[in-house]
C-alpha cells in the first residue's frame, strides 16, 4: 500500500526540507498533536548542544569514563563495556558531563536519549554523542519525552543522513517539547529514579554472581597483563594452526589451566549450535516481525536499539529454522563476539547470521551458569585469544565449540544461576517502570 501526504507550501519548514520522507503522515500527525498542547521549542529548554571529542588512546585503570554510542541505552548509560581515558588528557571542559545533562546520539543509532546520573559527572563523550545541558524543565521528564513515541518520531523525522543516520544541532532546535505541570514532571522523575535504583540493584546482583564464579575458580585476583616476550614450542604452533604472537600470550594458558582443574568440558560437548540467517538489508523494514541483530543483543536481553524488522511472509518462511526458543542461549559470534543471553520468553522473530542459538544437551550444567561463564572473563578471554588479540570481527563456530567451560558442583552452579536470574528479574522491573513513565507522558500529551 502506498502512503502519501498532501501539505501546503507554507508547511515546507521554510523550504529547508523538501524530501518526502520528512513529511510522512505519522510525522505530520505527531506535529499536529504537539502543536495543540502547551509546548516550547527544544532550544528554549536546553542551554546548548555540545558534540563530544574523538579519543582513541584508552587506559585500563584510574581514568575518566569515555562514553560511546554503544554505551547509551534508553534513559541510562550502560557501563558494562565502557572504556577509560587518562585524566591528564587535554579535554575541553564543556564536553565533561554534569549531573542532569541529557545525552543524545547524533549518528548511527538515533533517537536514544539518556540522563546523566551523579556517578557519571566529569565523564567524557565521543564525537558521536551530544551533551545537552537542561534549563527550565525537569531533565527526567525531558529524557522520558525524548524516548517516547513523540520524541522519537521528531528525531527520526530530522534524520539527514543518507547511508548512516545522522542529526545536526539546527534541526534539533525546532523539536516541540510539551510543558506539563511541575507536579506531573516530578511524578515522572520519581518513576524514572525508581527504575534507576532497580538497574543499579540488578548490576550489583550480577556482579555478585560473577564474583562467586571467579572465587570458586580461584580467579578473583587474576591478572591479565600481556607479556612483552615469551617462548613457544614449534609443536604448539603447528597444533594451534596459528603463528601470530598474540594467540600464545601466557595469560591465556594461565586461564585455561585454571579452568581445566575444574572438570572442564568443551562447549561443543555441552550444547548443540545453530546459526542465524542474513536475509539481506533489502528485507529490513521499520515494522513487522523482530529481526535480532548483534547490535541489539546484550547479556541482559534484546535492546530496543536501532531495531529492524521483517515482513510477516518472510518470518513465516524462516521461523521454523531461525526463531529462538525459550531456554536457548543466544551467543554473538561477529562484531562483538561472546555476548550470551538465556531466552526468558517467547520471541516472535528471527536471529541474524552473527548470532548462534545454543541448546543445552548436558544436564550437569545450568543454562544461566553457562551464559555467565561466556559473559565473564572466562569466555571473553578465550574469544579474544581466538581473534588474535585484535578487533574481533568473526568468531568461527569451530573455535566456539572448542572453548573450555568449568563444571562446578551443581549446588554452586545453582547459587550462581539464582543470582543471575534475580538480576534479570530486577532489571525487568526497571524496564516496566520506564515503560510506565513513557506511557504516562504519551497519554498526557494525547488528552
Amino acid at each position: 500500500m502506498i502512503t502519501y501526504s498532501i501539505i501546503q507550501k507554507s508547511q515546507l519548514e521554510g523550504a529547508l526540507r523538501l524530501d518526502a520522507e520528512y513529511y510522512q503522515p505519522e510525522y505530520l500527525e505527531v506535529a499536529k498533536i504537539l502543536q495543540s498542547t502547551h509546548h516550547k521549542n527544544f532550544d528554549e529548554v536546553v542551554s546548548n548542544i555540545i558534540n563530544g571529542a574523538e579519543i582513541r588512546e584508552y587506559v585500563e585503570e584510574d581514568g575518566l569514563p569515555y562514553l560511546r554510542v554503544s554505551d547509551i541505552k534508553e534513559f541510562f548509560i550502560d557501563l558494562s563495556s565502557v572504556v577509560y581515558v587518562t585524566k591528564e588528557s587535554k579535554i575541553k571542559q564543556n564536553i565533561k558531563l554534569k549531573e542532569d545533562d541529557i545525552l543524545l546520539s547524533r549518528s548511527g543509532s538515533l533517537a536514544i536519549a539518556a540522563v546523566v546520573t551523579p556517578d557519571l559527572s566529569d565523564s567524557i563523550i565521543s564525537s558521536h554523542l551530544m551533551r545537552i545541558p537542561v534549563r527550565g524543565i525537569n531533565p527526567y521528564f525531558l529524557v522520558t519525552f525524548l524516548n517516547s513515541k513523540f520524541g522519537k518520531a521528531q528525531i527520526m523525522q530530522r534524520n539527514n543522513g543518507t547511508i548512516v543516520p545522522e542529526i545536526n544541532h539546527p534541526s534539533l532546535k525546532s523539536l516541540s517539547v510539551p510543558i506539563l505541570s511541575e507536579d506531573t514532571q516530578k511524578e515522572i522523575e520519581k518513576i524514572v529514579r525508581n527504575a534507576y535504583e532497580k538497574v543499579q540493584e540488578s548490576n550489583k546482583i550480577y556482579s555478585q554472581a560473577e564474583k562467586l564464579l571467579l572465587e570458586e575458580l580461584g580467579l578473583k585476583d587474576f591478572k591479565v597483563e600481556d607479556n612483552l616476550s615469551y617462548i613457544v614450542n614449534l609443536s604448539e604452533v603447528k597444533s594451534a594452526h596459528r603463528a601470530d604472537a598474540e594467540y600464545f600470550q601466557p595469560k591465556y594458558d594461565k586461564l585455561v589451566e585454571r579452568i581445566k582443574k575444574r572438570n572442564a568440558k568443551t562447549l561443543g560437548k555441552v550444547v548443540s549450535m545453530k546459526k542465524g540467517i542474513e536475509p539481506g538489508a533489502e528485507a529490513y523494514q521499520d515494522e513487522g516481525r523482530l529481526f535480532v541483530r548483534v547490535s541489539s543483543l546484550s547479556k541482559y536481553g534484546i535492546e530496543d536499539k536501532d531495531q529492524k524488522y521483517l515482513s510477516e511472509e518472510l518470518y513465516q518462511k524462516l521461523k521454523n529454522n531461525y526463531e529462538p526458543k525459550v531456554g536457548e542461549i543466544l551467543l554473538t559470534k561477529d562484531a562483538t563476539p561472546g555476548i550470551a543471553y538465556v531466552v526468558k520468553g517467547q520471541i516472535e522473530g528471527i536471529i541474524s547470521g552473527g548470532i548462534l542459538r545454543l541448546k543445552m544437551k548436558d544436564k550437569e550444567i545450568e543454562s544461566e551458569y553457562l551464559a555467565l561463564c561466556l559473559n565473564s572473563i572466562l569466555g571473553q578471554m578465550q574469544a579474544e585469544r581466538d581473534g588474535g588479540g585484535s578487533i574481533i570481527t568473526h568468531w568461527r563456530p569451530e573455535q566456539i565449540k572448542s572453548i573450555l567451560i568449568p563444571v562446578l558442583p551443581k549446588s554452586t552452579q545453582q547459587k550462581i544461576a539464582d543470582l543471575v536470574q534475580k538480576s534479570h528479574e530486577t532489571r525487568s522491573k526497571a524496564k516496566q517502570l520506564l515503560e510506565q513513565a513513557k506511557h504516562k507522558v504519551e497519554k498526557l500529551i494525547e488528552k
